[in-house]
């Protein structure tokens, strides 16, 4: 016989089992995807830990420019991009005379966008907005993304109290490394990202040297020369193709109006062999 339950622990038990149960949008992540390797986590993991949260303070003005800089994106022209894969970057410039201007904008049914000029090592500089007010959750709220070599990603997301996986927020490693800490602004303000990267390199076909990330958000370091695992992949294990030492800079389509301002990179010299 089972003891009776009180009527106070009658009703709390009830109520629980009144609730709805737990979706994927309160628990965003997958249970079924492969483990990253040295690590307890899958990719995409819906139990990884959530970055805490920190706040950056306010957006400065547009970023300075130093004077060794390539300018990718001053406001005023989209040709330093072409459509990815080939032809005309369709998105929409923001007229200079307008709120917010010297910016563009990811355009419906433009696609993700690259540069013309391909780039290694790199020093990279992107201001980017997520859409206020914001619409939709987790990895359709303002979903974009930055890859390097048009292989290797960090996310744009936003993270402003927006539950994701952790490794698919803002400033994510996307699919391998959460930032340090979600250090978003809400959306509708300026974000900067401050991108260091060093190419992979292959010899005979074979992986010599991981590709390294660092990663500075609105000013806050969130990933520390992060050594990646491969290329930029969903729902699979990340892994490494032999390519050419430089690559284009891609931004992506990925269905929401996220806006893109003061783009400039700095390619950097290669290391000095060890």
């Amino acid at each position: 016989m089972h003891p009776t339950l009180s009527h106070p622990l009658r009703a709390a038990c009830a109520a629980l089992l009144a609730l709805p149960p737990m979706t994927a949008q309160d628990q965003p992540g997958y249970t079924d995807t492969p483990q990253l390797p040295g690590q307890p986590w899958r990719v995409h993991d819906a139990e990884r830990p959530r970055p805490p949260a920190v706040d950056p303070g306010p957006a400065p003005a547009p970023a300075p420019v130093p004077a060794d800089a390539v300018v990718l994106f001053d406001g005023t022209s989209l040709d330093a991009f072409q459509r990815q894969g080939g032809g005309e970057a369709r998105w929409t410039l923001i007229p200079a005379d307008a709120p917010r201007a010297g910016a563009m904008e990811v355009a419906r049914g433009g696609g993700s966008i690259e540069t013309k000029q391909p780039f290694g090592d790199c020093q990279l500089h992107v201001e980017w907005r997520a859409p206020a007010p914001p619409h939709g959750d987790s990895q359709g709220r303002g979903n974009s993304g930055v890859f390097l070599m048009g292989r290797y990603e960090v996310q744009v997301l936003d993270s402003y109290e927006n539950p994701t996986y952790a490794d698919g927020q803002a400033a994510a490693i996307y699919g391998q490394k959460p930032p340090d800490v979600n250090a978003c602004r809400p959306p509708g303000e300026w974000q900067s990202y401050d991108i260091f990267f060093t190419a992979p390199r292959f010899a005979d076909g074979e992986l010599v040297s991981s590709a390294y990330l660092t990663v500075v958000h609105n000013g806050v370091l969130v990933q520390n020369h992060v050594a990646l695992l491969g290329s930029t992949a969903h729902r699979t294990l990340p892994s490494y193709t032999p390519h050419p030492p430089q690559g284009p800079i891609v931004l992506q389509d990925h269905g929401d109006p996220v806006r893109f301002r003061n783009i400039w990179v700095r390619p950097l010299p290669a290391p000095p062999a060890q």
